[in-house]
């Protein structure tokens, strides 16, 4: 049974209180929670883009723990301080964890597990995210199923998550985590007109003791989905509040699709040139430069023909 400190350190991760959690104090060293609250508060850091911070969190002493090792490659790749480098260490990190003669507890060889699949989805390496966190193996890790359903809504396979998230509810609490997983597919798919996730985002920001920007970004995206742009627009604009007027990319990139859908659209050009200037990477910048190409390419080919004139 864990302990309710433990708990609401996870809550907060799971439901992007990251800035709550950064902030939030360590445990004395020798709980028992010291380190998987260490490990959810160094991948807050992580999540706001602080990967320094994340690194500046682990204590020299507890540096050979194969889960905060595990973070800091996460952390390290993130940062792109040899980002090859930091993906041979994860790699080998899961081989280690996963030996008869390991010394890794379960939850710390999930954590090392969700860490590498994290760093090999963002690089690119699709496969090996997959196998790492346990396609195709009845893993019962949820956390690791959580990204693994992330991985496959990347790759526009709906359906893959959808059999993934119906496998796990076999065998899973009904808690926070498994809820957020049914959201984040709702949230793709458009099962019954978006209602399901965005129930879910506004159960959970009903919480008085919960700040996340993040379930403000993925009502606000919900409601653009369901053409309630005024509220979207709300929501997005709160959500960018709480973070100081630092938006992350995902609300950065809604505000804009906001600003250029709403009836009066002066900001949207501002809006749009900051996405571009800050997230370059962002996809739907390059969704867009790929399209904007494409015209081009398309419309040198095409010849206007002369103009028919009256005989």
């Amino acid at each position: 049974m864990e302990s309710s400190d433990l708990y609401n350190a996870k809550q907060q991760f799971y439901l992007g209180a990251y800035k709550s959690l950064v902030d939030s104090s360590l445990p004395s060293e020798s709980s028992d929670d010291f380190i998987p609250i260490l490990v959810y508060k160094a991948r807050a850091h992580i999540a706001l883009d602080d990967p320094s911070g994340a690194l500046a969190l682990i204590p020299s002493t507890y540096a050979e723990n194969v889960a905060l090792k595990a973070v800091s490659s996460l952390a390290k790749y993130i940062a792109g301080e040899d980002s090859d480098a930091a993906l041979e260490e994860l790699r080998d990190l899961c081989v280690e964890v996963e030996g008869d003669d390991t010394e890794a507890a379960p939850h710390e060889a999930g954590w090392v597990r969700v860490l590498a699949g994290t760093a090999f989805a963002r690089a690119g390496e699709v496969e090996e995210a997959m196998e790492t966190l346990g396609a195709g193996t009845n893993t019962k890790d949820l956390e690791a199923v959580a990204v693994l359903v992330q991985v496959y809504l990347s790759i526009h396979r709906p359906d893959l998550a959808r059999k993934e998230f119906d496998r796990t509810k076999n065998w899973a609490e009904d808690d926070t985590l498994l809820q957020l997983i049914e959201a984040a597919i709702g949230l793709v798919t458009g099962k019954d007109g978006y209602s399901d996730c965005h129930s879910f985002f506004t159960e959970q920001l009903a919480n008085p003791s919960l700040t996340s920007p993040h379930l403000l970004t993925s009502r606000g995206i919900t409601r653009l989905l369901r053409g309630e742009i005024v509220d979207a627009r709300s929501d997005l604009e709160e959500a960018v509040a709480q973070q100081n007027g630092h938006e992350d990319a995902e609300t950065l990139a809604a505000s804009a699709v906001a600003a250029g859908l709403a009836p009066k659209k002066a900001d949207a050009e501002e809006i749009w040139s900051h996405l571009i200037s800050t997230y370059s990477s962002h996809p739907l910048v390059e969704d867009v430069n790929t399209r904007a190409t494409q015209f081009d390419e398309f419309a040198s080919k095409f010849t206007v023909p002369t103009l028919a004139t009256a005989a």
